[in-house]
């Protein structure tokens, strides 16, 4: 509690006229997340929210680190430390662009809220979800809600000649299953013919031989391909403007990488296997856990029923421990408010670059916010390099982030929709 009130004041501290003005009515929720309403002085304007998360996962110096993960450091003009791209950059560079506008005079006409979890990394069920329940005891309802979850991808897309911002418009839904055998206990020295982790470990090779359906076209990732097909380099250009076509081409070829994969199906992870409790007897018992990553086309209880004709057993008991079906698909169009503020925002300054629709494969706060807005958009200006050890965020990219959403800001005031990019870019 006493470091949670330190970070607090250091935050007041770096951001004194955020937490002054008259302009922002702040409010902590759950006792450690921030929500922060700026009213706007057009009331018939419907208010955004712009969310970050403060929390982040553990770090050990031992690791490997260049720096301190904790620390800060600047290195070569990178800042190193857990988080600087999840999901810091945003906090940081939300809260400092409103207090350079407000520093400037800046009186919004189109009202917003900044939300601040202090859960994401553990689903958010206190952070967010109490967020939302407060908002909507106050009657609140969002014209967007913009996140994190898909970043400036650049070198990453095999075969595209220029960066491409990804705004993700949904993100995969999420299931934690179960499975389990009970067997006879016994002694090792007369075994059965077949264990309780033996038949445990041939249900979860039958779910791994045996991936879910393909379901390109079912979602958002066909639009991405077909919004970014003129940018491909020859042969590619062809076949992603002709998907007609060469649709199920392209899908043999994305199932065989992990990160494309992830686009076209509901992907299948064992990640947990505990059986055994002495060297010399039968294991009784046996479980397994199995992570689900959903696509935006199915549900969790079809996921469930294809889990249970492949594994085909009856001595598998199969449990759902947990989750939660895909969030709806944003829209994309031309008449899509917050969608088009984002990509002329994105626009305008970075032009080399592409906006594209796509998909969120994990999962962010945003989900909770479902029944605040029909519009949820997963983006952060982030060049993407990696998550893990060494984390870090180049100076120039995170000054890059607070003009980003300095300019989001002023951008959201207006009352039409910005003129179409589409003249000089393409979606």
């Amino acid at each position: 509690l006493t470091s949670t009130v330190l970070r607090s004041a250091s935050t007041l501290i770096a951001f004194p006229t955020v937490f002054s003005s008259s302009r922002v009515r702040y409010e902590v929720v759950s006792n450690y997340s921030h929500l922060f309403w700026v009213p706007g002085s057009d009331p018939s304007l419907e208010p955004y929210m712009l969310l970050a998360h403060i929390d982040v996962v553990p770090a050990f110096e031992a690791d490997g680190w260049d720096a301190p993960p904790f620390s800060g450091r600047e290195v070569d003009g990178f800042i190193y430390g857990r988080g600087t791209i999840d999901n810091k950059q945003s906090v940081m560079g939300i809260l400092q662009a409103l207090e350079f506008l407000l520093e400037r005079g800046y009186a919004p006409r189109r009202g917003f809220y900044i939300g601040l979890g202090h859960d994401e990394e553990i689903n958010g069920h206190f952070g967010a979800a109490n967020i939302v329940k407060l908002l909507q005891s106050r009657g609140v309802s969002l014209a967007f809600v913009l996140d994190e979850g898909s970043a400036i991808l650049d070198g990453v897309i095999h075969g595209l000649e220029s960066p491409v911002a990804m705004i993700a418009v949904t993100e995969k839904g999420m299931a934690s299953v179960k499975l389990s055998v009970t067997t006879l206990p016994g002694h090792s020295s007369m075994p059965p013919a077949e264990t309780s982790i033996g038949i445990l470990a041939s249900a979860v090779t039958r779910l791994e031989k045996n991936p879910l359906p393909l379901l390109f076209g079912h979602g958002p990732e066909r639009d991405m391909f077909e919004h970014l097909a003129h940018k491909f380099e020859f042969p590619l250009k062809f076949v992603m403007s002709n998907l007609w076509l060469f649709g199920p081409l392209l899908v043999r070829v994305m199932q065989r990488r992990p990160d494309s994969n992830a686009l076209v199906r509901t992907t299948t992870a064992v990640t947990k296997f505990n059986a055994g409790v002495k060297i010399n007897v039968m294991p009784p018992y046996a479980e397994a856990f199995v992570n689900l990553r959903i696509h935006p086309a199915q549900t969790v209880e079809e996921v469930l029923e294809l889990i249970r004709l492949t594994v085909n057993d009856e001595r598998v008991k199969i449990e759902l421990d947990r989750g939660f079906d895909p969030l709806p698909v944003s829209s994309f169009d031309d008449k899509s408010f917050g969608y088009q503020i984002v990509k002329k925002t994105l626009l305008d300054m970075f032009p080399q670059i592409s906006v594209a629709p796509g998909v969120c494969v994990g999962n962010t706060d945003s989900r909770h916010y479902n029944s605040l807005t029909k519009d949820i958009y997963r983006f952060t200006p982030t060049w993407f390099k990696f998550h893990g050890v060494n984390e870090r965020i180049s100076m120039r990219n995170y000054e890059e982030i607070v003009h980003f959403y300095f300019q989001l800001f002023q951008n959201c005031d207006t009352r039409k929709l910005p003129e179409s990019h589409s003249a000089q870019h393409d979606l």
